[in-house]
């Protein structure tokens, strides 16, 4: 009986006490924005969240166009709907 005690008190997994778990840092740039974003209505037809600044770039036929930065679904840029 007492071997068998002790097979199964070395069979436990030991976990230290004194150390703290690491804190798990962010893993990418959207994740670090944890404060401030909005809403906007994409050309598409879709609400996204994004971080950045709205910013006007040219389009290829030269009209210009406003476009959202940094958005939650990955984009760098989001094409808006005016």
């Amino acid at each position: 009986m007492k071997v068998l005690t002790l097979a199964l008190l070395f069979s436990l997994p030991v976990t230290p006490l004194s150390q703290p778990k690491p804190v798990r840092q962010p893993t990418s740039e959207i994740a670090k924005h944890t404060k401030g974003g909005r809403w906007y209505f994409a050309a598409s037809g879709h609400a996204v969240y994004c971080y950045g600044p709205v910013v006007t770039l040219p389009r290829a036929n030269g009209d210009l166009q406003k476009v959202a930065t940094l958005c939650r679904d990955g984009s760098a840029v989001v094409p808006l709907k005016d």
